[in-house]
């Protein structure tokens, strides 16, 4: 890998890390390890690597490797003759995370179909000199919602289909 990839990838780590601290509320450097495994891809990466490009010391990685993996985001494989392991991403963790979007996506349409139904009502009733109540933007957000569900859905279709 020239250096040129290999700064912008640690670069990439960096930026992605951060988000994750935040995003998925990871201790620093379980973000950083999070991210490199995510942009190391299939292949896999292991324990020395993670050691010597994160520049943390073993105990400290480990211990973060071992959280990763109890909340199911990391998951490790072996190649023969090689006793080293390799960790990637855990595929099922996507599909929870997309899940979890989602159902938060559909509970807020649900949402915003009631206050629509209660101001429709509340409109309907309402004496002609009396203000009516804005719908516009519960018909732009229910619809960007329905879109947003809909997208992700077929994302996690094609995860599926490619991962079985």
């Amino acid at each position: 890998m020239t250096t040129e990839i290999c700064n912008e990838k640690q670069a990439l780590v960096e930026r992605l890390g951060v988000f994750m601290e935040q995003k998925e509320q990871l201790a620093p450097l379980a973000a950083r390890i999070l991210s490199y495994i995510v942009l190391t891809g299939k292949k896999g990466t292991t324990f020395e690597d993670l050691v010597r490009v994160l520049c943390a010391s073993k105990s400290t990685i480990s211990t973060h490797l071992n959280h990763l993996a109890d909340l199911n985001r990391i998951v490790y494989f072996t190649k023969p003759g090689d006793r080293k392991k390799y960790y990637t991403i855990n595929q099922d963790s996507i599909l929870q995370s997309i899940d979890t979007m989602m159902a938060s996506w559909i509970a807020q349409k649900e949402l915003h179909l009631e206050i629509k139904d209660y101001k429709e009502k509340f409109n309907s009733k309402a004496s002609p000199e009396e203000p009516k109540l804005e719908l516009d933007f519960h018909d732009s957000y229910i619809k960007f919602l329905e879109e947003v569900t809909q997208s992700v859905a077929n994302l996690r279709s094609k995860i599926i289909e490619k991962k079985y």
